[in-house]
Formats: C-alpha cells, structure tokens, sequence
C-alpha cells in the first residue's frame, strides 16, 4: 500500500505558505511586523497605530516607505518626531534595514480582536455528582457528552453569578 501525504506538519510552515501572497501584496514579507508590532514598537504605541503596508522603491526589499495608521493627530505629530528611533526599531528587530521611512496615514484602526474567554472553573464533587446523576439515563454517548459539557459551564457560570462575579 502506498504512503499518502507527508505526515504532520508544523503549523506555522503551512500558514506561512497560506498568507504570504496576501501580506505580500501589502508590501509584508510576512506577516511578522503585524502580529509583532506590539513587541517592536511598545504597547502604547501599538494601541494607537497599525502598520498598513510596505511600498518598496526600485523593486528591492530596501528603501520602503512603511505606510502607518495612527488614530490621534497629537500622536502622529510626536510620531514624526520620533521617526529615527521607530526606524530603528523597526529595523532592529528584523536584523535588516528594510523600512527607511514612514508614511503617517490618519484614521480609525481596525478593530482589536476579542480577548479569550477564560476556561470555567472545574467543578467539585457534589456538583460533578449531582450532574452525573442527571445525565446517567442519556443512552446515548454522544448526547451525553455533549450534555455533560454544557452542562459543566452552566453550573460554574451559576455558581459565578451566585457570588457576584458574573
């Protein structure tokens, strides 16, 4: 019998190869300065701004014109200002000057994404038996399982509110 496929990949290898023609078409290599963007340029800074593209001069990977969105006048002006250290982080942080400029574009940023919701908290012995007594007549597997689950975050979000956390 043949062998198919390659066997396990790592993720990050075929999401590379997914989204490299769209951060390409923006002028990105990777999408690395945008998911890092916090790490380079700071926290605040990153609340305030969002890398948009790369226009590259004279077709080379040197020479680009970061195109930034910044949501405050006030900032974009200190921005200017700040210019020289930016690049330098910028710059730093990939180990190549690929950015010799930046292009201040004022408006909105996209909205941030949602942060996780937290695991509900495990369940203690009355509650894991008083659930389990509910569901013992379920035959089938499926269902009950997926009762069970729901049934575990129903009870913690219960007990939750019942504290006043919720």
């Amino acid at each position: 019998m043949a062998k198919r496929g390659r066997g396990p990949r790592v993720l990050a290898g075929v999401l590379n190869k997914v989204t490299r023609p769209i951060f390409g078409k923006r002028g990105f290599a990777s999408g690395a300065v945008i998911t890092e963007w916090p790490t380079i340029v700071g926290r605040h800074l990153a609340a305030h701004t969002a890398p948009e593209r790369i226009a590259y001069q004279g077709g080379g990977r040197d020479r680009g014109v970061l195109h930034l969105r910044v949501d405050s006048g006030a900032l974009a002006t200190e921005l200017q200002h700040l210019e020289p250290q930016l690049l330098d982080r910028i710059n730093g942080y990939f180990g190549y000057r690929s950015v010799e400029r930046l292009r201040i574009v004022h408006g909105p940023l996209p909205p941030a994404p949602a942060p996780p919701k937290p695991a509900p908290r495990a369940l203690d012995r009355c509650e894991e038996k008083d659930l389990a007594d509910r569901l013992a007549g379920i035959e089938d597997e499926d269902l009950r399982a997926a009762l069970d689950a729901l049934g575990r975050v129903v009870v913690a979000r219960d007990e939750e509110r019942s504290n006043g956390n919720g």
